[in-house]
């Protein structure tokens, strides 16, 4: 079946466990995207949408300034699209800003991947099953975070973390192992010399961003 885009999408990528390398039988294909409306649109007193869902299962896609917004405030989920390894569809606009990924990079990530983290990680109650998927993203998302201080971009394929992390959702990593590990991330975070810029590259972007509207004018 031909894929189905959004329409006026410019780039869709897959993310969630497909990317992660952490699907298991009957895992979602989670698909993420950006698109551009025609400037001329943004004239009129009701003003289009800055995300879209669908039309395929599990497909959500923002508006290109709203992605842009999103991925300088370093929202993790936006962030980790621009390094997924499983690009579907990319223009020309979409080629773009995948080359000026590193320039939405800022400190600032180190604060929201823990923050995520920590959030989703006080919700999860380990003797549940569908919490020990989400106490596996806990700790997904701080190998995510602590590489991306180390290394100057988010770990999206796990990779040797792969068996351990599905353990985790096994249940087969008691709930003091699992809490252990996480302790060890946080440290780890705190403690490591960050690659990353003070702040993000705002006119790289917005350079971009403005070309992109000329264009659809």
């Amino acid at each position: 079946m031909e894929l189905q885009m959004p329409q006026w999408t410019v780039l869709s990528v897959v993310t969630g466990s497909r990317a992660y390398g952490l699907a298991v039988d009957g895992s979602d294909v989670d698909r993420r995207g950006v698109f551009v409306t025609p400037t001329e649109l943004f004239w009129r007193l009701d003003k289009p949408p800055t995300h879209v869902e669908g039309p395929l299962p599990e497909q959500f896609s923002w508006e290109i300034e709203r992605f842009c917004l999103l991925a300088l405030q370093a929202n993790p989920t936006v962030l980790e699209c621009l390094w997924s390894p499983l690009i579907e569809h990319s223009t020309s606009v979409g080629d773009r800003l995948l080359a000026i990924r590193r320039a939405f990079l800022s400190r600032r990530a180190e604060q929201t991947f823990v923050g995520y983290a920590e959030r989703l990680f006080r919700r999860s109650d380990f003797g549940r099953p569908r919490q020990r998927k989400a106490a596996m993203h806990v700790i997904r998302l701080l190998l995510s975070g602590l590489h991306l201080v180390r290394h100057g971009e988010p770990l999206v394929q796990v990779g040797e973390h792969c068996d351990r992390l599905l353990a985790v959702r096994n249940g087969d990593l008691d709930w003091g192992e699992v809490c252990g590990w996480r302790d060890e991330l946080l440290a780890e975070i705190g403690a490591a010399e960050s690659v990353l810029p003070g702040l993000p590259d705002r006119v790289a972007v917005e350079e971009v961003l403005m070309d992109v509207r000329r264009a659809s004018l």
